[in-house]
């Protein structure tokens, strides 16, 4: 088993259900906070904003981080602070899950936004990130989802 911690990735899933009235209030929102994070986003591995399907007031971001200072800086860009505080206003529901260990000092971060975070223990696993692939995000991002495939192809 890899030795997770600050200096590795992790994934963050953050699920909102928008008040009906709200949804365009709330895209208008989610795009200027994407704008903002364009440039002032290094190590993000993945930021994603996606609605559902089946329910189109349900939204979610799907986020990857490289390490946890990523995920510190991130959370103080003000863009960022603005959505969140927006989220009072225009969700009926919102909730935050984490995949991944996390530093004291990430969770301090975490806790101090007042948004529930929930946090899936890890009881086994690898991280494949390393070095060979910190300055070629979209490599590694093949590189795992060849991986994924092969893994559910064969189950």
């Amino acid at each position: 088993m890899a030795n997770f911690g600050a200096d590795t990735p992790f994934i963050l899933l953050a699920k909102i259900i928008v008040k009906e009235d709200k949804v365009s209030e709330y895209l208008e929102l989610a795009h200027k906070t994407d704008k903002a994070l364009e440039t002032a986003a290094p190590g993000i591995l993945n930021f994603a904003f996606d609605q559902n399907p089946d329910n189109p007031l349900i939204f979610e971001w799907s986020e990857a981080y490289k390490y946890d200072n990523v995920f510190v800086a991130h959370f103080s860009n003000l863009a960022v602070g603005e959505n969140l505080q927006a989220h009072q206003k225009v969700a009926n529901n919102f909730s935050v899950e984490v995949y991944g260990k996390v530093c004291d000092r990430c969770l301090e971060v975490m806790q101090r936004t007042g948004v529930p975070f929930k946090f899936f223990s890890q009881n086994t696993g690898t991280s494949d990130f390393n070095k060979e692939y910190q300055f070629d995000n979209v490599k590694y991002f093949k590189i795992l989802l060849k991986k994924f495939f092969i893994r559910f192809l064969k189950s």
